[in-house]
């Protein structure tokens, strides 16, 4: 009901004598102080609170609040009676909003609106009846009385919503705050004071996890709830960066890593390692880059773990050093048609990633192994003795550990 409405409602139909009304406010103090009482003993959350400054407090609003509704009924013909109910339902959402700012719910203070609107219509109905009004009246007034108790109620409970949902937006631009300061590698003294102001309990360690947007509310469900989540688009993240969700999750180090990877099982997500949750920006580097080099997701839907590609990770750390260094040690099959390089290539690869075993590469390279001894006899033919040397080895064994970021391990055509 508006205002105006409920202003109307209220006093359009019953015309209250002036003497009655007279007597009614003068035992408004009574009313609020045994009303008061009553609410202190019958609603548990209040049991001790409205004590002191806080009880005449309440009490003066208990007062404020029946006077209201006397004088609306008083101004039932008035050009403007909307008037003293907008102040009394503008004290009454104030009354909510400090309910949440407290931590209360809305259950304490509608039972005390009940309780209160018992206790005063038990002492404002003695006197109406005592004042010899009539049964039909009295009922009229019984029925108003409770409509603006009820108007009163609806406007706390507004004002303890609102209240409620502005703490929550707060909290949230901390909690965002903190998070892009997490990710930008601010420093500690910065991330404490945002982490208090925030409310959010520091955790040992925090882990970047990096998934599909899709999937961002089915894992938070079974995260812990001082997860972090960033809105912000992952830079570098290729096509993931419009359509990805990153999360910070507290604590998954050591044997709760597999935990994890569980909750994360099938979600297409990218895990970064734990790291001390001042340092989680490291977590986060550690997830850019094995977005930016298009790790190989695992094809049975498990998380792309990076602390199981950390050779990958180190050895793409300077791209256009490990192309110089593949360059250099294939210069010896620069003049060979591209295909044959490249069978010999992935020959030499597999031959030093399994310590010569010809059956091993064999079955590695689906051939024969007659065909591995003769691509052997090439290589030997255009390195020399280069391939029985530890630093050729060494490079040969880096340059060659894994196909140039953009390229896939499918293997040429035989």
């Amino acid at each position: 009901m508006s205002e105006s409405g409920a202003a109307g409602h209220l006093g359009g139909r019953l015309e209250l004598d002036a003497q009655v009304a007279e007597r009614l406010r003068g035992r408004l103090p009574m009313v609020a102080a045994h009303t008061v009482t009553t609410i202190t003993a019958e609603v548990p959350a209040y049991s001790g609170t409205l004590t002191g400054q806080m009880r005449e407090k309440i009490e003066n609003a208990v007062r404020i609040a029946l006077g209201t509704f006397l004088q609306l009924i008083e101004r039932a013909g008035a050009a403007d009676p909307s008037t003293p109910l907008s102040r009394a339902l503008e004290a009454a959402y104030a009354l909510g909003a400090g309910e949440a700012r407290v931590g209360r719910s809305m259950d304490a203070l509608l039972a005390a609106y009940r309780v209160g609107a018992r206790v005063a219509w038990r002492e404002v109905s003695t006197t109406t009846v005592r004042s010899g009004l009539s049964a039909e009246t009295v009922a009229e007034f019984a029925e108003l009385m409770f409509a603006y108790i009820d108007e009163l109620s609806a406007a706390s409970v507004a004002g303890h919503s609102d209240e409620l949902a502005n703490v929550g937006r707060a909290r949230r631009r901390d909690l965002d705050r903190l998070t892009q300061q997490l990710l930008a590698g601010e420093p500690e003294e910065v991330l404490r004071r945002s982490a208090e102001r925030a409310e959010w309990p520091p955790p040992q360690t925090l882990t970047v996890v990096v998934l599909p947007r899709s999937s961002r509310r089915g894992v938070l469900a079974v995260l812990p709830p001082q997860t972090l989540e960033s809105g912000e688009e992952l830079p570098g993240a290729q096509q993931w960066a419009e359509e990805a969700a990153l999360l910070l999750v507290p604590d998954m180090h050591g044997s709760r890593r597999r935990r994890l990877g569980t909750a994360l099982h099938g979600h297409g997500a990218v895990l970064g390692p734990a790291r001390p949750w001042v340092a989680v920006a490291r977590s986060y580097q550690r997830v850019l880059k094995a977005l930016v080099l298009g790790v190989p997701r695992p094809a049975d839907g498990t998380a792309l773990d990076t602390e199981q590609h950390l050779a990958r990770l180190v050895l793409h750390t300077d791209p256009e050093a490990l192309a110089d260094l593949r360059t250099q040690v294939l210069a010896p099959l620069a003049t060979l048609a591209p295909a044959t390089a490249a069978r010999l290539a992935e020959t030499m690869r597999s031959w030093l990633l399994h310590q010569g075993r010809r059956d091993d590469v064999a079955a590695d390279l689906f051939v024969h192994p007659q065909t591995v001894r003769y691509r052997m006899g090439r290589l030997r033919e255009l390195y020399g003795d280069r391939l029985h040397e530890p630093g050729t080895v060494l490079d040969l064994t880096v340059a060659l550990a894994f196909p140039p970021p953009g390229t896939t391990d499918e293997p040429t055509d035989r």
